[in-house]
């Protein structure tokens, strides 16, 4: 095997790791402090995807995109929490699982009337078309800037767990909710929170892969 061939394969793996990363570091977040398995989480990775392709149809900006679907997934995110997750929390799992697989029914079946059966393209942003030569290697710059966005964003996300107030109660939630309650926090609040932000994240995932993978109906199951 070639010295090229090698970076090339090396970068690759780099790149589907750090999409996977940024899809499944949200079901993590949901697990980890609400105990909760979302299996409706693929769907809001998707339902990224297909609001980019609106935003940049509508905008024609992949950076403003990059922020504003997050956002809108995420919100749409939090709220389904707040009318049908925040009910079930005490109940057994099977309540959580069954719930959510709804969801994904739902959410899915929504996509598939608004934007139809086809894949939606979308192209990358201009500063990151194009290819670079590392170590005789032909490599995307986009799947680059995938590497960097992952890293970014795991980055970011250990800073606000450890470093500031308000992921020290995040945490404090994940251990013991009910002590955090009585020491005034708003428990559920902090879970809506933690649940619009997981949304989000994959919805930024959605976003980033779009450009290389389209939006097309499964993605979020496959």
């Amino acid at each position: 095997m070639s010295l090229a061939i090698a970076v090339q394969q090396i970068l690759d793996a780099a790149a589907l790791s750090a999409l996977l990363f940024l899809v499944s570091v949200g079901l993590s977040l949901v697990f980890g402090i609400l105990r909760v398995v979302n299996f409706a989480h693929g769907i809001f990775y998707m339902l990224g995807a297909y609001v980019s392709f609106t935003m940049v149809a509508l905008t024609g900006s992949f950076w403003l995109t990059l922020v504003l679907a997050p956002v809108i997934v995420g919100l749409l995110g939090a709220a389904l929490e707040a009318s049908t997750l925040r009910f079930i929390y005490r109940r057994p799992p099977i309540y959580q699982l069954l719930l959510t697989f709804g969801l994904a029914l739902i959410l899915e079946e929504a996509i598939r009337v608004i934007y139809g059966p086809t894949a939606k393209p979308m192209d990358p942003p201009s500063l990151f078309q194009g290819s670079v030569v590392i170590l005789g290697a032909v490599y995307p710059l986009y799947r680059l800037f995938l590497l960097v966005a992952g890293a970014a964003v795991g980055g970011a996300l250990w800073l606000f767990l450890t470093r500031t107030r308000a992921g020290l109660v995040v945490r404090a939630v994940a251990q013991n909710s009910e002590m955090v309650g009585c020491l005034g926090a708003d428990v559920q609040r902090v879970r809506t929170a933690v649940f619009g932000l997981a949304c989000a994240l994959a919805a930024f995932g959605g976003t980033c892969a779009a450009p290389l993978t389209t939006a097309y109906l499964g993605m979020g199951i496959n």
